[in-house]
């Protein structure tokens, strides 16, 4: 399956789940969002970049894997990370975020989690019924394996477990504050891992660099 094909696909499952979450603010009136969300998000606003300067695509810092069958990306969605990305797809995560964050919080809460990260997964059939196993989904950070305390899935069918071919099912997974996106990590899904994060946070450094400069020479 094409790269191409997965951009077109993975915008236009994130447009479908904003949707029903009525009309979205603009990138820069939009705030932190979640219950008591961690990290970057919890931050004080002056201690982010700005947002609206990004370039970084969504296929930058996301985490890709093939299964059998099945092709799983994901993207933590840090405050911190997503504004390096370019203004539409920063929006269309920030959407995501904010549409949903009466539900995500609710799920939390239920869970015993004050404080957590969220992080954007999909699942995209590339053979014929294809199954997914949604919570087989491990991050290891500093030495411990976080499993998610819940998740909001996005489509419906996403508890089905199955994908037609060419299909996407997508959740956001809630996962314990304690896991840090700003230090390497390995995804593990199911029996495949992918250690590609210290090389994204990599990128994504640069990209910070690169956006402060756009600040100063837009303020002159």
């Amino acid at each position: 399956m094409s790269r191409r094909l997965w951009r077109l696909v993975l915008p236009a499952a994130l447009t479908a789940a904003t949707a029903c979450g009525g009309a979205a603010r603009t990138a820069a009136e939009q705030g932190p969002v979640g219950a008591a969300p961690s990290g970057a998000d919890a931050a004080d606003e002056s201690a982010l970049i700005p947002a609206g300067y990004g370039s970084l695509r969504q296929d930058d810092i996301a985490v890709r894997m093939a299964l059998q069958g099945v092709q799983v990306k994901s993207i933590p969605l840090d405050e911190s990370i997503i504004r390096t990305l370019s203004p539409d797809s920063y929006r269309a995560l920030r959407d995501l975020k904010e549409s949903r964050r009466a539900e995500v919080a609710a799920l939390a809460q239920r869970s015993g989690a004050q404080q957590y990260d969220l992080w954007y997964v999909s699942f995209f059939a590339v053979a014929p019924e294809a199954r997914f196993s949604p919570m087989e989904f491990i991050v290891t950070s500093n030495g411990r394996d976080f499993r998610p305390l819940n998740l909001l899935p996005l489509t419906p069918g996403f508890g089905g477990q199955r994908l037609k071919v060419r299909e996407v099912q997508s959740a956001v997974y809630i996962f314990d504050a304690a896991l840090d996106s700003s230090q390497p990590l390995t995804v593990r899904v199911e029996t495949v891992q992918n250690d590609d994060w210290g090389a994204i946070l990599r990128r994504i450094e640069l990209e910070r660099a690169a956006i402060r400069s756009r600040v100063q020479r837009a303020r002159g």
